[in-house]
Formats: C-alpha cells, sequence, structure tokens
C-alpha cells in the first residue's frame, strides 16, 4: 500500500509540474500550446541521452530543461506571430515530428526500443525498494520549487504585462510593451518546467520509449489547468491532485460493477473526468480558485490611500 501511494504521488507531482509549465504558456500568456507532450518527451529524451552519454543524472537534467526551453523559444519565435488557433496547430504538429523523429532515429533515441538505464540522482544512498521515498521527496522539492518561481514571476511587473499582452496585446505595444519579446520568454520559461517535468519522468521510469509519450500528457495538463482554475498556480495544483484521485478511485470501480472488462472501464474513467471538466466549467468557469488580481489600492503604500485633508475642509462663502 505505501508503494502505491508512493508512486500516486510522484505521479500527480510530475503532473503538476507539467500543469505549472502550461500555465505559464497558456494561462498568464494566452499562448495556446497543443503540443506539451512533444517538449515533455524532448525533456525525458535529452536527459536520458545526455546521463548516459556521460553527464551523469545532474547533466542529464540540466540537459532536459535546457533543451525543452531552446526547442519552445525557437517554435515561439518562429510560431507567435500567429493567432491562437494556427499556433494550437503548429503546436500539435510538433508534437507529432518529435513523436516520429524518436520513433524512427533509432540511432539516438534507440527507436520503438527507446532507452533503458537510465541513470538516477543519489542512486546510491539508498536501497533499490526505498529509493522511490526519495525521489518522491526530490520530486516535491522540485514541485515546490517550480511553485514558488512561477508565483513569483506571475506576480513580477513581467507577469502582469503578460497578463496584458494576453488580454490586449494592442493596447499593452501602444504602452511600450514588446509583445513577441514577452511571448518568446514565456514560451521558453514554460518549456523548460515541462522539461523539468520530462527528466523527472525519466528518472523515475529509467525506462523510456515512444509509447509513454501520448496526447494523454496534454489533455492532462489542460484538465489541470481548467479545473485548477487558468492563470491559478496554486489552484491547478489541485487541479492536478483531483484529477489523479478520480484516476485512480475509479480504478476500482471493476470491483462494484461486475461486468466492467479493462477497455469499459478505461473509457469509464475518461467519460467521468470530461463530465466532471463539462461541470466545472458550467458551474464554476474560474475553476477551483481564480486567477489573483492586484489591485492599484492593494499595489499602493497605505499614505498614499489616505485622503487629503485639505480637501475635506469646508469651503465657507465669501461675506458679502
Amino acid at each position: 500500500m505505501t508503494a502505491y501511494l508512493v508512486t500516486i504521488l510522484i505521479l500527480a507531482s510530475i503532473s503538476a509540474i507539467v500543469a505549472l509549465g502550461l500555465n505559464i504558456q497558456w494561462g498568464v500568456a494566452g499562448l495556446v500550446n497543443f503540443g506539451v507532450v512533444g517538449f515533455y518527451s524532448v525533456g525525458a529524451y535529452a536527459t536520458a541521452i545526455v546521463a548516459l552519454g556521460g553527464g551523469g543524472a545532474w547533466g542529464g537534467l540540466l540537459a532536459g530543461v535546457l533543451a525543452s526551453a531552446v526547442l519552445s523559444a525557437l517554435i515561439a519565435l518562429l510560431t507567435v506571430r500567429l493567432t491562437d488557433d494556427y499556433l494550437a496547430i503548429v503546436a500539435l504538429g510538433l508534437a507529432e515530428v518529435v513523436r516520429l523523429v524518436l520513433l524512427n532515429e533509432a540511432w539516438l533515441t534507440g527507436g520503438p526500443l527507446g532507452i533503458s538505464g537510465i541513470p538516477r540522482p543519489f542512486a546510491g544512498l539508498v536501497t533499490e525498494a526505498n529509493y522511490p521515498v526519495l525521489l518522491l521527496g526530490m520530486i516535491l522539492l522540485a514541485l515546490a520549487a517550480t511553485l514558488l518561481f512561477a508565483e513569483a514571476l506571475v506576480r513580477s511587473p513581467f507577469g502582469r504585462a503578460l497578463r496584458a499582452v494576453r488580454d490586449d496585446d494592442t493596447v499593452a505595444a501602444a504602452l511600450g510593451k514588446d509583445a513577441l519579446s514577452l511571448r518568446i520568454k514565456a514560451f521558453a520559461a514554460g518549456g523548460a518546467i515541462i522539461g523539468l517535468a520530462g527528466a523527472l519522468h525519466a528518472f523515475y521510469i529509467t525506462y523510456i520509449d515512444p509509447s509513454q509519450f501520448t496526447s494523454i500528457v496534454t489533455a492532462y495538463a489542460f484538465m489541470a489547468v481548467i479545473a485548477g482554475g487558468r492563470g491559478s498556480n496554486i489552484g491547478l495544483i489541485i487541479g492536478a491532485g483531483s484529477i489523479m484521485a478520480l484516476l485512480e478511485a475509479t480504478r476500482f470501480l471493476k470491483d462494484f460493477i461486475p461486468f466492467l472488462d479493462g477497455t469499459k472501464l478505461a473509457a469509464l474513467r475518461l467519460a467521468m473526468i470530461g463530465a466532471g471538466i463539462v461541470l466545472l466549467l458550467i458551474f464554476r468557469p474560474q475553476g477551483a480558485m481564480a486567477e489573483p488580481r492586484l489591485s492599484a489600492r492593494a499595489s499602493r503604500p497605505e499614505a498614499e490611500l489616505k485622503p487629503d485633508r485639505l480637501s475635506e475642509r469646508k469651503v465657507l462663502p465669501h461675506a458679502s
């Protein structure tokens, strides 16, 4: 039972990190990325290749983050002037291109057989049986650090500029904001976080192949952001945890409904999640937590908010 809970927490934490990256891209900057799984797989494969090539686990981790960030910045530079619909199509096409490269370039990626024996950080400190607990602690620390980074970014002037560009890029440009540069930076930052999640996936499984990276990764990330609240980092943590809990809870339905086989159960689980998302969008479209907004009153010093006492004085009429 303990091993099962550790596994669920690891998967939920990795999913939450992916959702944090998507939230920066889509939730804050308004850039629709239907190719999340492509950047996720690039992070995992770059980590595995560099780690096995002599870079070690930490070198592989750095390579996975940088590879995904560079690819994200490049795609943003080439496509960021497109409208949301076309950008989404390009990102979706990129994910398919990455999948085909992973599947066919066996000299680099191992092809359909994948890559095995990926080195793990701190593997020599504990036994193989206890390593998942150590890895869970590392992943939770990575999740906390990523959350703090995302919160700092969203609440910084850079984050406020991103929201301005998302809401109306023409007005933001008129105020002197470089919309193109802001979008490229946001897409690269989100891609780096998604690459980090891919690296942690590689460390946990220690064996990766193209069949692990399907469009369901992208779907779960969007579900987490929608359920938690677009633009809310704390909310999407709740959303990712809720979706994972629902997925695992419905796994035991076959114990109560005897006629359900594996295929029907898988379809029912996804249908229940889809129905839950639809109901959430109807009754609470802002998600579990609304996007935080900084008001002018909250950002100004208290002294500036006090009314001018001179303006409160009554003006007496002049004596005639």
